[in-house]
Formats: C-alpha cells, structure tokens, sequence
C-alpha cells in the first residue's frame, strides 16, 4: 500500500518513529484509540489504520468514543464516518456532564475532572473490548505546552509520557503522535476529509485560556526563533537531573557528603 501523499508519508514516518521508540505496539495488539471527533484523534485514527495495512507486525484497532451527554453532539457523524471506511467504533454515553458540577473540587477545574472521569471510562471500555493499549492523540504541541503550563502555574516539571502504564498496571496508555505537529494533524485531517466535530461543553471556551495563552506564547517564539519547539520537545529526552532543585533527585546530605570539608585556598 503506496501512502497517497507527501503529507501522510511524513506523519506515518515520525508516528512509526515514536512507536519504534517506546516500544507502543507488539504483534497481536488490540489498540483502542480515544476517539472525540476533534482533529487529532481522527488523524490518529486514520494513521494508524494506514499504518495497520503497511506493517509486518499484525495488530487491530477499534475506536472509542466517549459521549459526555452534551446536547448536540454529533453521533450520527462519527458513526457514518466509521462505517465508511470499515473502522471499527463503539460510542460509550455517559452523564459526565451533569456529574461535573455536583463533585467538582474547588482546586479542579471542569476540563481536568472531565479529562479524569473520561479516562476512567476508557479504562474500563479497554477491558470490554479486549483492548491491550489505549492510543490518545496527543501531539507534538501538547507536550511542549503541558510542560510550560505546569512550570508556568502548578509548580511542576513535568509534561506527559509517551507510553504510561496507569495506576493499577492493567493499562496501557499510548501517544504516538507525539513527533507529529499540530499543523500537521490538522492538515492530515483535512487532506483525508474527516469531519472535525467540536466539544459542546459549555465551559471549554473560558477553561482554555491558559492553554492558549501557552500556545500563542510558543508560536510567536517559533517565529522569532524557528525550530524552538522541536529544541523544547527534545529537552524532554534530554534532562539533567542534578542541574535541578528537586532534593529527592539530589539529596542535600549525599551532597554533603560529596564536598570537602575543607576547600583548598
């Protein structure tokens, strides 16, 4: 099978790359892919559907899509997409919309209890239908702004793993476009004419305001210094544990230990 343009050529190659590198997928896998219908997870989707056809290690797909039970969102047209190109789907309704008001914690914002509850729902769909990992679309770009969110208002380093093994170690949880763009998911997903169906949560527009802040942050960076962003994602295979702060990576009295009690004059 030929890939049928420059542009998926390039993000099949860097996703192959990233699933090369942290070992995501072995023969026989079962890879359930997080399906919102936003432009990344259906890019995902049909890379790794092309990607299925072209490999010699034999693994299947199924997508799930986890319905918060907003009004107007639309199923009929993730269903309709699906069965059009043979992708296998399973839309799983909740009421996670309604639960967000009554058990949100004043330290949590609606997004990040939504993205919690979301997951767990996945978690258990995993189990039902056999799934052996979990592929979100997180990209290139998500990475470099959960990195700088965190530093810039949690306090933390840190940003998100590219295979994590949940909590419980019964999940597998994959990002394999985590060399690809967000232009480049975009772009994708429109060359292959999949329909981008936004999230209908009332909240999401206000609740995005430190992220795109970040995002704006980095572009205008990226324009004034091209290749910043490939330089901050690299930064993430790349640390130096001993050049930072943190006293559980350099415990002050191993460090001691280490120092002269006495410095020559």
């Amino acid at each position: 099978m030929a890939y049928r343009s420059e542009l998926e050529a390039r993000v099949a190659k860097k996703t192959t790359k990233a699933i090369i590198d942290y070992d995501m997928i072995a023969d026989g896998d079962r890879i359930m892919v997080g399906l919102s219908g936003g432009k990344d997870s259906w890019a995902l989707l049909q890379t790794l559907d092309v990607l299925r056809q072209r490999s010699p290690v034999k693994f299947s797909l199924v997508a799930v899509n986890v319905d918060s039970g907003y009004k107007g969102f639309k199923h009929d047209l993730i269903t309709k997409t699906c069965q059009e190109r043979g992708w296998d789907l399973q839309i799983e309704h909740t009421g996670i919309g309604n639960l967000i008001e009554d058990i949100l914690d004043q330290d949590q914002t609606p997004c990040s209890l939504c993205a919690r509850l979301r997951r767990g729902v996945l978690y258990r769909v995993a189990k039902e239908v056999g799934a052996t990992k979990i592929a979100l679309g997180h990209h290139a770009d998500d990475f470099i702004e959960t990195l700088l969110l965190n530093v810039f208002f949690a306090g933390a380093l840190k940003a998100m793993p590219a295979k994590l093994l949940s909590d419980d170690r019964r999940h597998v949880v994959i990002r394999p476009f985590v060399y690809v763009g967000e232009d480049e998911a975009r772009q994708y997903c429109k060359e292959s004419t999949l329909p981008i169906i936004g999230c209908c949560c009332p909240a999401c527009g206000d609740l995005a305001l430190q992220r795109q802040r970040v995002k704006r942050l980095i572009m205008d960076l990226e324009v004034e210094h091209p290749g910043v962003k490939q330089s901050m994602l690299k930064a993430l295979t790349n640390v130096a544990p001993r050049h930072l702060l943190d006293t559980r990576l350099n415990p002050p009295a191993e460090l001691r230990a280490l120092v002269p009690e006495t410095l020559p004059a």
